[in-house]
């Protein structure tokens, strides 16, 4: 393990104003995507979407620190012949791969899932450091329960899926590979947000228990976790200031200062919805760790609508993702004001 090399990428991937792109979405998940913008999910499509994000300025280069692709994403190249990988590197930024293999029901915990693929996963990781993968994301989903049930989850889905990330981030670092940790929160249903706090801080906690059993060094790795925030069908949703505050107060019970930095899921909130509370926590909180953000959808969205599967609409795609990373970027600085939204990319 080189812990220097490790600490700088994990350095690198929170630098002021600079977040990350979650460009990770399985086959059959960019399928749904582009089903909404009645495009056919082929592999050339697929690689026109993504190399048309990765040639995109100034975005990538003064937002974009670093890019989580899917295995076939880092394996491709760009219609010029140049791999997808090197249009990152080349605009500065750093290619990084999902390595999970997707939440399966949980044996024995109705309602609750495990996040499988440490199977050959030593392997996996050796072969994507020689494709230039440089750090790496594996995803936990736990679900709350629902109609005040507070079974759901239970200490066997947390320790479980704790567990398994902490396995996978030790052998991320032995291939000198960072590791980002998601321990997602899901945010659907009608829970309160104080609910949504609780159970937080139990996979918060349970997490770096695991994490230090493990040997893993926190100075290698990344958190990425979901925001502190009511369920999408309570009737009493929690203001955007209220969002910020119970998430700070719960990363700072849980997360150690030695962690580099913080890089939020968007977990389907709006596009500006999530950038809003991004930039209220950086505005108003000094922190030991820098926050940001690594955004799937909540960067994708605008772009995808705008391009529609279209070569004319290549143009107006690429200011609309220039403008949702901009939008974001400061927010990672404190200095977003939704009044922006408005200016033009």
């Amino acid at each position: 393990m080189d812990l220097d090399q490790l600490n700088e990428i994990a350095c690198a991937l929170v630098a002021p104003g600079k977040g990350i792109l979650a460009a990770d979405e399985s086959t059959g998940t960019i399928g749904k995507r582009f089903a909404s913008i009645g495009l056919e999910n082929t592999a050339d499509n697929r690689r026109d979407w993504r190399e048309m994000l990765f040639r995109t300025e100034p975005a990538m280069s003064e937002h974009i620190s670093g890019v989580i692709l899917y295995d076939e994403t880092l394996r491709q190249s760009a219609k010029d012949g140049t791999p997808l990988a090197k249009l990152i590197t080349d605009a500065g930024s750093i290619p990084g791969i999902k390595v999970d293999m997707g939440a399966k029901a949980l044996a024995g915990a109705e309602g609750e899932t495990i996040t499988e693929g440490l199977d050959g996963l030593r392997e996996r990781l050796a072969e994507y450091y020689e494709l230039g993968a440089r750090f790496a994301k594996w995803r936990a989903v736990i679900n709350i329960g629902q109609d005040g049930d507070e079974s759901v989850p239970s200490q066997y889905c947390i320790n479980t899926n704790m567990h398994a990330l902490a396995r996978y981030a030790a052998l991320c670092q032995e291939a000198n590979i960072v590791p980002i940790v998601e321990p997602e929160v899901i945010m659907d249903g009608d829970h309160s947000i104080e609910r949504c706090y609780e159970v937080t801080e139990f996979a918060l906690k349970t997490l770096y228990r695991e994490l230090f059993d493990h040997g893993v060094v926190l100075e290698g790795t990344i958190l990425k976790p979901n925001m502190v925030i009511s369920g999408t069908t309570n009737g009493d949703r929690a203001s955007a200031e209220e969002v910020a505050d119970m998430t700070v107060q719960c990363l700072a019970n849980c997360v150690p200062a030695a962690v580099p930095g913080i890089a939020f899921l968007s977990g389907g909130q709006s596009d500006e919805e999530a950038t809003e509370h991004l930039a209220i926590m950086n505005e108003a909180y000094d922190l030991p760790w820098p926050m940001t953000f690594s955004y799937g959808r909540a960067l994708q969205a605008a772009p995808l609508k705008a391009w529609a599967g279209k070569s004319e609409n290549y143009a107006a795609a690429q200011a609309a993702f220039n403008h949702r990373a901009r939008m974001n970027g400061l927010a990672s600085l404190g200095e977003y004001k939704p009044a922006m939204e408005k200016e033009t990319a």
